[in-house]
């Protein structure tokens, strides 16, 4: 018989927010999923931001902005202001970097704080956007109350997220690397209605993405493999394990053709 062990506890909620902030932050990272941190990419962002009703001179939150590729996007193409704010601070100041160089520093400002303790004050922003993050926040029901916090009435929320049936998920996708992978603690996307009804926002419109997410590790592979060959060491030094690294890979690709993981576009309102 194999031995069973009990699965290891998570660690403290904020050392947990500094493993994945320092990761996503990471140039091996970057070298891994390149310019768009999340499945679909930019084109899925454009459909996001075409279901807030965003219009000129608008104000819009992006948290968990990462290096700024949302929030640029948003403000060159919908001409709105965009605050970005990321727990990582090496995460702000390359979207700082890369507003400047942008010559959009004037209308993308990005600060360093935490999702579930937003450094704004109540009821400032139009529209708040999060993608793929709200699976990594330790403490969903806190985020999704800070976002409402901060929406106008009637404001809109935008949210592309992983889904996860929890207990489903095979051994590969329980751990902490799975968990920094936004999988370990993705949840069905009913749930995260649910969560966000309890703070208010109400929910109008749900999509599924799921080809998304295989396309996202069909090109994480392909990097996976090359830098395997040309920048093992590098990747290795960072942290990454690359074994670890090919098994989460072939366990989230095997658990979206099951149903048991996807990836989800939701948009809420803010009641009035």
């Amino acid at each position: 018989m194999t031995e069973r062990h009990p699965p290891r506890p998570d660690p403290p909620s904020d050392d947990l927010k500094a493993c994945c902030a320092a990761a996503y932050s990471s140039d091996a990272v970057a070298l891994l999923l390149g310019d768009s941190y999340h499945p679909g990419g930019t084109a899925l962002t454009r459909r996001l931001a075409d279901g807030l009703h965003l219009a000129k001179g608008r104000r819009v939150l992006d948290v968990a902005s990462g290096r700024g590729t949302t929030a640029l996007l948003l403000v060159d193409t919908y001409d709105v202001r965009v605050d970005g704010v990321d727990y990582a601070p090496a995460n702000s100041a390359l979207a700082r970097d890369a507003a400047r160089a942008a010559g959009l520093a004037e209308r993308a400002v990005f600060t360093t704080g935490d999702a579930e303790h937003l450094p704004f004050p109540d009821a400032v922003f139009d529209a708040v956007v999060c993608e793929c993050a709200l699976c990594t926040f330790p403490d969903k029901t806190r985020a999704a109350a800070e976002f409402a916090r901060v929406l106008n009435p009637g404001g809109r929320l935008g949210i592309t997220d992983v889904t996860a049936l929890p207990d489903r998920l095979p051994p590969a996708l329980t751990g902490l690397s799975a968990r920094i992978a936004c999988v370990a603690d993705a949840r069905p996307l009913e749930e995260y209605t649910e969560i966000l009804a309890a703070a208010g926002l109400r929910t109008v419109r749900t999509e599924r993405h799921d080809q998304a997410m295989t396309h996202l590790i069909d090109q994480v592979e392909a990097r996976l493999n090359l830098l395997r060959m040309t920048a093992a060491q590098r990747l290795t030094e960072a942290g990454i394990d690359l074994n670890a690294a090919t098994q989460v890979l072939a366990a989230a690709r095997a658990a979206i053709a099951d149903g048991t993981l996807g990836y989800a576009l939701l948009i809420a309102t803010r009641t009035r």
